[in-house]
């Protein structure tokens, strides 16, 4: 006797957006970027209104997803970024952003960064 096969969800979508494209999102406040660095990258050095949500604690049941505002996952180059928004997908979500490169890609842009400034310890937004 043969049994049917389960029906397997569909995968989902992910997106990647090049810095330019999450810029004018993050600009036109439709989007919420997560940093999934580890907290000392992000205090190092981190894009402006970025959250911190690190991959070695990440819950995608935890993600604001109902706010109405798309999620753009960012790291250093793409990768664990890449894993984050895979994670996402697999709870059921239909699609998942991230930055393509990460923030290399977005220094390498010319989009500015906040940095703590070694002379006085307070915060600096400074062009790449």
């Amino acid at each position: 006797m043969t049994h049917p096969s389960p029906t397997l969800p569909a995968p989902g979508t992910l997106h990647e957006l090049v810095p330019e494209q999450v810029h004018a999102l993050l600009h036109a406040r439709e989007a919420v970027l997560i940093d999934v660095r580890e907290p000392g990258e992000f205090e190092a050095e981190r894009i402006p209104g970025a959250l911190l949500f690190p991959l070695s604690g990440f819950d995608p049941h935890c993600l604001p997803l109902e706010n109405g505002r798309r999620i753009i996952f960012q790291c250093g180059t793409g990768r664990r970024s890449a894993l984050a928004a895979r994670q996402v997908l697999a709870i059921g979500q239909r699609e998942a952003t991230l930055l393509a490169g990460g923030i290399s890609a977005w220094k390498r842009a010319g989009l500015g960064v906040t940095r703590i400034d070694p002379a006085s310890g307070e915060l600096r937004t400074v062009s790449a």
